[in-house]
């Protein structure tokens, strides 16, 4: 399935979920895909991280985090679209993925995923103040306030957002849309 995606698209793709070994990694490349995103590989095979950096760079490595609000605000990690609890400190692993050669992070928030109530700007600065890497905010938009928010606030570098383009009003009827550049530039200059 991601052959026919990656044949019929002509922008930059990046490809998660269930890459768990360089061939498969040696494979989403040879594609055309210029992104692979690791979450579970992080915590079973960080090496796999390390080998990705090495020989594609970076710049084609991010690591996704999948993060939920525990008792007392503290944030929990999950994998396995947020079956798998992971016994690892939220910052710890932040660090762990900039080590292991990571060029990006992807921040999600589980209790905002699909909400469109805004993205959880605590957790999105937690991460952008703890490491030197872009952080994507993930799990919340809405409106496009919520973007600027997420820059601004939380100190993002980019956005990821995917029901806000979806559903719309109280029905949350599916009308795939995109806000004009312009409103985008006026929110983030």
């Amino acid at each position: 399935m991601i052959e026919q995606i990656a044949g019929e698209a002509f922008m930059p793709m990046a490809y998660g979920g269930g890459v768990s070994n360089f061939e498969q990694v040696q494979k989403i490349f040879s594609l055309g895909f210029e992104k692979v995103i690791f979450n579970a590989a992080m915590f079973d095979n960080p090496a796999l991280i390390e080998q990705t950096a090495k020989v594609y760079g970076s710049q084609s490595t991010v690591v996704c985090l999948d993060a939920k609000k525990a008792m007392f605000g503290k944030h929990e990690l999950y994998t396995h679209s947020g079956a798998k609890k992971r016994p690892t400190a939220l910052l710890d692993h932040v660090a762990a993925a900039e080590r292991a050669g990571a060029g990006e992070l992807i921040i999600n928030s589980i209790d905002r995923d699909g909400v469109m109530t805004g993205y959880d700007i605590q957790l999105t600065k937690l991460v952008t103040d703890a490491c030197n890497l872009p952080v994507i905010a993930l799990g919340g938009a809405g409106e496009l306030v919520h973007l600027a928010e997420a820059v601004t606030e939380g100190g993002a570098s980019a956005v990821a957002a995917g029901s806000m383009f979806i559903y719309k009003g109280v029905h949350r009827a599916v009308l795939i849309n995109y806000p004009e550049r312009k409103s985008l530039q006026t929110l983030l200059p």
